[in-house]
This record gives C-alpha cells, structure tokens and sequence, in this order.
C-alpha cells in the first residue's frame, strides 16, 4: 500500500505498517485502525473528503463486516432500506427535520445548497466542468477526469448552475 502522496503515522514493523496507526490516501481519504504486516487489519474506520465513513473489522486488508454512513449521518442499510426507493422522495434532512412550508423549495439534501460555480454541475462528490471534463471537490481540489459514461450522465441528472443568457436566466 504504497502511493505517492499518500502518509502513514504509526509503527513499522519489517518495513510495513504495523499496529494502530493513521493512513492518508493521496485522495485525502483516511484510514484510523490496526495493521497488520502493512494491511487493514483489525477495528478501523475510513473516513472519506465527503464527509461520510466506513467503520469496519479488517481481516488482512479485506472487511469482514461493517457500516457505511453519508456525511449526513444516515446509515446504509442493505436490507428494509426506505430512503430514496421511489415512495418517499424526501431528503435524510427533511426526513429528520420535517418538510418546508409550502413554496419554499429544498433543493439538495444539504441546505442551503452548494453554490455551484458558473457553466457546472453538483454531482454529489464535488462539481464538474463539462468543457475541461474535470471534476473537483467543492474546495475546488482535483478529483478526477470524467469518462463518457460519468459525462453523460452528469449532464442528464445533475444539477446546473444558473445560466446567464440576455436578461433570462435558466435553471436545469
């Protein structure tokens, strides 16, 4: 497990990371938990630039069990899973805090909204560029070149800055 960019405080044993330790991912990604001879190996918790974590028990760099939660605290489920299945279209804040009043819309689970820079998309992660096909998270930091699949489908679900167009202003 070794990137560049990437960090590791902690012990060393033959040369590889051993015991409790930190390891941070040239994505900014953390790893806080044991390791053994260089792997994820016992109670540990990933905790992602979005804000969400993945507290698990690693076995050999493998996770044996865990859970995964959104940066807004809500709990993947595989299983019973209600949030978001077509019935209930409310975001996990207005599930948690109730509904808005009548006309006040809310736009994205977190409220109020990014603002999204001018000619891009919000897609979840950070915000997309479609002329340079670059995706930032929203501190503006590289994350990665979108394919043609990701473009595409950007393009047809995400939300878009406002448009600026002769005195009209257009919304997707």
């Amino acid at each position: 497990m070794e990137f560049t960019g990437s960090s590791y405080k902690g012990t060393f044993k033959n040369g590889r990371m051993e015991g409790d330790g930190q390891y941070t991912f040239p994505t900014g990604t953390r790893y806080v938990g044991g390791m053994k001879d260089g792997m994820f190996h016992g109670k540990g918790v990933l905790f992602f630039t979005s804000g969400s974590k993945y507290e698990g028990t690693w076995e050999n760099g493998i996770s044996k069990q865990g859970k995964y939660a959104f940066s807004d605290g809500l709990e993947y489920r595989n299983k019973d899973w209600d949030y978001c299945d077509g019935y209930d279209r409310r975001f996990y804040t207005e599930r948690c805090s109730g509904l808005k009043p009548a006309g006040v819309s809310q736009l994205t689970n977190l409220d109020p909204p990014h603002v999204i820079p001018s000619g891009c998309y919000d897609c979840g992660d950070g915000f997309y560029d479609p002329n340079t096909r670059v995706i930032t998270d929203y501190e503006q930091h590289f994350l990665r070149n979108a394919d043609d699949y990701e473009h595409e489908w950007i393009m047809r679900t995400c939300r878009k800055s406002r448009d600026e167009i002769a005195g009209n202003s257009t919304d997707r």
